[in-house]
């Protein structure tokens, strides 16, 4: 049985305060769990149900875990209906980006981007098309909000997510920014090059206005009906296809 401080210190990383004063975030599910076990993250603690216990894989023996009851594992999820496992997995320290790291690659960059899902569906689509890491502005939301964490279905496991200063990230930078904007070059005509950010803006207000004076290559998804705008993960993904097809050719 779970103790009260126990309940408390998990309930609590459902806030970005409480994960950044204990280094800590939960994953829940079995599918989840079980990536970042594989992962490079540690995790420390994992609780799961006599009934999920089937389901999981070896539970290395490095990694502290328990069974308990149905009852408190709806006390500590953060879900309607938990889903048989939970982990308490640490906060990584990401290497900062260095101008050599930034060639030869590119990289999503989200100004402000604000709904958990959106960033959750963005990491997991990034993953899919290969890619390694996500710069976010300090505006956005966190990488390990519990909405986040579930929406990325398994890929924050392998997907460096970090925050910065954006102005300060591309001026004087040694590769291309792209912005996309609803006026730009069409992004099928886009000499996209080798390397560069591209960046997605906030879901209603796009990109930031001191971003975009710095932005040397704004580009467009072209519009061939009458929806006012793309949301930003649909967005995101255009933007990893394409780039993705273009390095594959």
């Amino acid at each position: 049985m779970l103790s009260k401080s126990q309940i408390r210190t998990i309930t609590s990383l459902q806030h970005k305060k409480f994960r950044k004063e204990h280094g800590l975030f939960a994953v829940e599910g079995t599918k989840s769990v079980t990536e970042f076990i594989h992962s490079n993250y540690i995790v420390q603690h994992i609780f799961y149900t006599s009934q999920a216990a089937a389901k999981l894989d070896k539970i290395p023996q490095n990694i502290k875990s328990e069974e308990i009851s149905e009852q408190d594992l709806k006390r500590i999820s953060s879900l309607k209906t938990p889903q048989g496992v939970l982990a308490l997995v640490r906060i990584p320290t990401i290497p900062p980006l260095t101008n050599d790291s930034l060639l030869n690659s590119f990289h999503l960059v989200l100004d402000d981007v604000q709904d958990p899902g959106n960033l959750g569906t963005i990491i997991r689509t990034a993953e899919w098309f290969g890619f390694k890491s996500i710069v976010c502005s300090l505006g956005s939301v966190d990488a390990y909000n519990p909405k986040v964490v579930q929406a990325s279905m398994g890929s924050l496991a392998r997907m460096q997510v970090q925050y910065m200063d954006l102005l300060a990230l591309i001026i004087n930078i040694p590769v291309p920014v792209f912005g996309a904007v609803l006026d730009g070059a069409p992004i099928y005509e886009t000499d996209f090059g080798p390397e560069g950010l591209v960046i997605l803006g906030n879901e209603g207000n796009g990109i930031s206005t001191a971003l975009l004076a710095h932005i040397q290559h704004p580009i467009t998804i072209p519009r061939i009906g009458q929806a006012e705008s793309l949301n930003v993960a649909v967005s995101a993904a255009l933007f990893c296809a394409e780039l993705a097809r273009r390095q594959s050719v």
